[in-house]
């Protein structure tokens, strides 16, 4: 007993209220500088609202953490809130990341290399000072508590005004936060550690809805039209890049010339189009979906056969190659290959490899096609922030290029070189494709289909990466690139009007368009073809159009 009041004599004591005061205070003066900044220019005019938020905002997160000052609870309580705030604080802070359900759901199906890149030193380093080391304060305190008829009483005591004042914060200034929350719906989801713990709450209370899930058939009556004339098999090879924004394109009319090799072979550009969703765990699946992205879900894109099965219902042969991060659910019923897995040492390094390895066996397959096909090739593309990794010195075109994955060591325009040689290498992988298409065409009738997922921010107001929730993503998150290219031999034998189908990109198009114009590309007759969102048969030879719908 002496010992351990010796023990105890050592270590600092605090009333619990007073801890929780202390590290609520904390949360919101270190971990909300991007709350606290927005919240600031938003209710520029209207100060006496915004300190009325300010009251509010300490109120309830004051009420929150005396809520938990219970024994045993209140320690693990605080230092998970403390460590939450702060590690959505690096990428909030610095990315302009916000923590919603679909960020979580990407967190939690993504690679340990991929992960790798965003932990960085320096994240350890901030996690150290500003969580672990208050962490450890919290956990090496003595907390005094009263015995719980008094300790429930004295909660009660600073919740129960806590509430009232939010309450009357928020009726007398109503007008203003209704107009401020409708306007700038992006505020609330900056603060830490609320939105993000909400977002993990909402996504683990429902990742068992998405389980043990039944699938509805669609496509069942899905065939093929014939060939104009009996000839050689049909293949489409669709490239499905990764993180690649339209704007970076200079077939798009961006003033460098990132994509010389896909423009000396002809390919038609896609200028005005836009993705489905900000992040691949939305876009991939959505793309590949029937569904519009207005009504797109996840849960429907588990439960609804997706382009890869129609396919199959017609008798096209349908594989996919990865080299990111899945698929997401749509490869589960077809050949898959996940590249990474081979560590081949002429591609590959610390778990992730470069595009190139997508061309490693494409010969070998294209030589052994014996029917209609269909390739999907899942880029790596130009995904970050480590993007000098994902090109080789051959498409290292622009310099001085951010050689890091912590970009506040590089310049911004250091920055931009190293995304725009990934917007190169693209190019040429794109550009080897239609090039091995070409060299099998006395076997096949080639064509290729490029589509990313979705786009980045490269620091425009102070944004980066990607993932905004799709209703406040800027224009560089979901303006993506689409192109198509068609072999002489494909064109005859689907009879489509190349220069018909020309005319055609320069009007916009989107995500939406995908499901329903590779069935028009593979002249797959279905009933969940919609006509009108198909960009290639309106292109055909009116004799050989697809029935409408």
């Amino acid at each position: 007993m002496a010992t351990e009041q010796k023990t105890a004599s050592w270590r600092p004591a605090i009333g619990s209220i007073t801890l929780a005061v202390i590290v609520s205070l904390y949360i919101l003066i270190v971990a909300n500088y991007t709350f606290w900044s927005r919240a600031y220019v938003y209710f520029d005019g209207h100060r006496p609202a915004f300190i009325g938020f300010v009251a509010g905002m300490i109120a309830l997160t004051v009420a929150i953490a005396v809520t938990f000052s219970v024994k045993y609870l209140m320690k693990p309580v605080l230092i998970v809130l403390l460590l939450a705030a702060v590690a959505a604080a690096w990428f909030t802070d610095r990315f302009g990341t916000i923590i919603d359900r679909e960020m979580i759901r990407n967190a939690a199906v993504t690679t340990s290399s991929e992960a790798g890149h965003l932990i960085t030193g320096k994240f350890m380093l901030y996690m150290l000072l500003l969580g672990v080391m208050p962490s450890l304060l919290i956990a090496a305190v003595r907390i005094i508590h009263r015995p719980f008829p008094s300790k429930f009483l004295h909660n009660m005591a600073v919740i129960i005004p806590c509430i009232a004042l939010i309450a009357i914060v928020g009726m007398g200034f109503y007008p203003t936060y209704a107009a401020i929350g409708r306007i700038h719906r992006d505020m609330m989801m900056t603060i830490n550690p609320h939105f993000p713990i909400g977002s993990a709450i909402y996504y683990t209370a429902t990742y068992g809805d998405n389980l043990n899930l039944v699938r509805q058939p669609i496509g069942t009556d899905a065939h093929q039209l014939p060939p104009a004339a009996p000839g050689k098999p049909r293949v489409l090879v669709i490239v499905a890049g990764e993180t690649a924004r339209g704007k970076e394109f200079s077939l798009a009319g961006y003033g460098r010339d990132t994509n010389p090799e896909m423009k000396a072979r002809g390919v038609t550009f896609f200028p005005d189009v836009t993705s489905c969703g900000t992040e691949t765990a939305v876009s991939i699946p959505c793309m590949f979906s029937v569904y519009p992205r207005g009504v797109y879900n996840y849960r429907k894109g588990l439960t609804t056969d997706n382009l890869t099965d129609v396919l199959g219902h017609a008798k096209v042969d349908v594989e996919w190659w990865d080299n990111d991060t899945g698929t997401y659910g749509v490869a589960d019923r077809i050949k898959y290959k996940y590249l990474p897995d081979t560590r081949d040492p002429r591609f590959c390094k610390d778990g992730e490899c470069l595009d190139t390895i997508l061309l490693d066996k494409l010969d070998d397959w294209l030589a052994n096609v014996k029917g209609d096909s269909v390739l999907v090739l899942h880029q790596l593309g130009s995904h970050g922030p480590a993007y000098y990794l994902r090109y080789p010195d051959s498409a290292r075109r622009f310099t001085p290029d951010c050689r890091a994955a912590d970009f506040a060591t590089c310049k911004p325009e250091e920055i931009t070189n190293a995304y725009d040689n990934t917007i190169v290498m693209t190019d040429q992988v794109i550009a080897a494709v239609i090039d091995k298409l070409k060299a099998h065409q006395d076997q096949l009738a080639g064509s290729m289909l490029y589509l990313s997922d979705h786009g980045e921010s490269l620091g425009e107001n102070g944004i980066y990466l990607h993932g905004a929730p799709y209703f406040i993503a800027p224009a560089e998150q979901t303006h993506v690139p689409m192109a198509l290219w068609l072999s002489d031999e494909f064109a005859s034998e689907t009879r489509l009007d190349t220069a018909c189908i020309a005319e055609r990109a320069k009007h916009p198009a989107s995500h939406d368009n995908m499901f329903h114009s590779v069935l028009g590309l593979m002249e797959v007759e279905t009933s969940v073809r919609d006509a009108s969102l198909d960009l290639v048969s309106p292109c055909r030879k009116p004799a050989d159009k697809l029935a409408s719908n």
